[in-house]
């Protein structure tokens, strides 16, 4: 069976403590470098924006809101989503509370999801449902590029798929913004 390790090491680089963490990543879902954003839900949108520009050096794009239909368990919604993406990198989505939606802030302000750029939606979505995530949402972009939102039950990370179609008008956009 395979194993990956995270060593931690102290100034001199003698080992701290090692952790040995399940099978390696062979057959991994998702890769690595498709991860492109970590999105944050917020209740006080300018608040944080604020702080995070005062004291990290983040600087944002124009905000991109409206309503957006999406495909919850349940039913067919528009939900009125707001976010905001960091020009700055490692790259923010800073995003508005919709309450009563999967868009809640997490407990003290932690990261709400981990965006990652999709080759095929909905295979990724089939994947990681295999794996015992659960699909919370899923929706159409401008473009008609697919979007899903999974969430881990045993970890309660969510995952946000988004289709590589859209990556080339994102990037443009976040460009016009710097």
């Amino acid at each position: 069976m395979n194993f990956f390790a995270v060593v931690e090491l102290n100034d001199e680089g003698d080992t701290l403590e090692a952790t040995e963490y399940g099978q390696a990543a062979v057959g991994r879902v998702l890769k690595a470098q498709d991860q492109f954003h970590l999105g944050i839900v917020v209740e006080d949108f300018e608040t944080t924006l604020a702080e995070f520009s005062s004291l990290f050096g983040y600087k944002w794009c124009g905000e991109i809101s409206g309503p957006v239909p999406v495909t919850l368990p349940d039913a067919d919604a528009v939900v009125e989503l707001g976010c905001v993406f960091s020009t700055t990198t490692p790259r923010l989505e800073i995003v508005r509370r919709v309450p009563g939606t999967l868009w809640e802030p997490t407990a003290d302000g932690a990261v709400h999801h981990v965006g990652y750029w999709s080759d095929d939606v909905a295979a990724d979505a089939a994947e990681l449902e295999r794996h015992g995530f659960v699909r919370e949402a899923t929706r159409k972009g401008a473009d008609g590029a697919p979007f899903a939102f999974l969430r881990s039950p045993a970890s309660g990370y969510r995952v946000e798929l988004v289709s590589r179609v859209a990556q080339r008008s994102l990037e443009r956009f976040w460009g016009m913004s710097a």
